[in-house]
């Protein structure tokens, strides 16, 4: 993407393995369920992508799938690969593209993924060409396009790294079984440990955005995206955990149960966000939040923890978490292309 020049809307994929490419419609929710549905089972086989969160996406203000998404298709019909690209919508600090999708296993290595990938990373740069001239604030802004590869899948990171993307980051998947002793830890004097409510809701968007503000990568999350979250179906109040200081949310774990993925890894919650107001870091809350959510889940019947983490967190939660129990499982790199 040339500085200040103009990007061309990007050409349709072309591959011989594919007899037809499209972009999607609402109509197209179960077509893009089952290919990520059949990568899910090889490529991380403890967890599968539910279809709720498919379709939330089509609900989603700043996604436009009818430009955004991709679809292979064979000469039969069937759908063999799907990509996303997605433009955060904030335009505070940095513009910020992630890339998604999958090729379905049995039909890899016949160049359909290059060639999907290809476009999705063109498609990105058009995005960040079209909101810098949208928006005089955001036309000076660093921007980054984003990819997260498992470290197995070496395609995915020689296609990214063909196109400059480099690896700057990784995030560790652990697990903690919840048969094991959970340590009580109190919670800081004045500090009151509450399950999470939807009249918090917006306190809690609010202390989430606070708290991962200084992490790498991180932009605030949107009210639209948070009230999908907090308000969908794998949200577990009674799994989560708040820490109020006078009222104020200062610390939570919020967690969420996708029966989907009972099959595979047993009966499990996955703690989507863990994190401490920066007034109130180095007190223990974390801890604490994330004890109390430990032992919630253990006395709902739940066997397994489950959550990712930046190796390199500049709160130390990598460290925080073995020392809670929890044990390194996979990794996945990230993928990062600069502007």
């Amino acid at each position: 993407m040339c500085e200040g020049g103009r990007v061309s809307e990007p050409n349709a994929p072309s591959c011989p393995a594919v007899a037809h490419w499209r972009t999607a419609t609402a109509n197209d929710i179960d077509v893009i369920h089952g290919v990520l549905a059949a990568a899910d089972r090889v490529d991380h086989p403890t967890w599968t992508t539910p279809r709720e969160e498919v379709a939330e996406t089509f609900d989603l203000s700043h996604i436009d799938h009818t430009r955004d998404t991709m679809i292979a298709f064979e000469a039969g019909g069937d759908a063999v690969a799907v990509g996303t690209v997605t433009l955060h919508p904030s335009r505070e600090e940095h513009l910020h593209v992630s890339l998604t999708g999958a090729v379905r296993p049995d039909r890899r290595g016949r160049g359909i993924g290059t060639a999907l990938f290809t476009w999705q990373h063109e498609r990105a740069e058009e995005q960040l060409h079209e909101a810098r001239a949208a928006d005089g604030a955001a036309a000076g802004l660093p921007a980054e396009i984003q990819v997260y590869a498992s470290e197995k899948d070496a395609a995915l990171e020689r296609i990214a790294e063909s196109l400059g993307y480099r690896t700057e980051r990784w995030f560790s998947t652990m697990h903690r079984d919840l048969t094991q002793p959970i340590a009580d830890v109190a919670a800081p004097a004045g500090i009151e440990l509450v399950p999470f409510s939807a009249d918090r809701a917006e306190d809690a968007r609010l202390a989430r955005n606070d708290a991962f503000r200084d992490h790498w990568g991180s932009l605030p999350s949107p009210p639209e995206r948070w009230q999908q979250f907090i308000g969908g179906p794998f949200l577990r109040p009674d799994l989560c955990t708040l820490a109020l200081d006078d009222g104020r949310i200062v610390a939570f774990c919020l967690a969420s149960v996708n029966e989907g993925d009972f099959s595979v890894l047993g009966p499990n919650a996955y703690i989507d966000l863990v994190g401490v107001v920066r007034s109130h870091r180095r007190r223990g809350l974390a801890p604490a939040v994330i004890s109390r959510s430990l032992a919630a889940m253990r006395d709902a019947g739940l066997g397994v923890a489950v959550l990712d983490v930046d190796t390199e967190s500049p709160t130390g939660a990598n460290t925080l978490y073995g020392g809670l129990g929890f044990t390194a499982y996979e990794r996945d790199r990230v993928l990062v292309r600069r502007y």
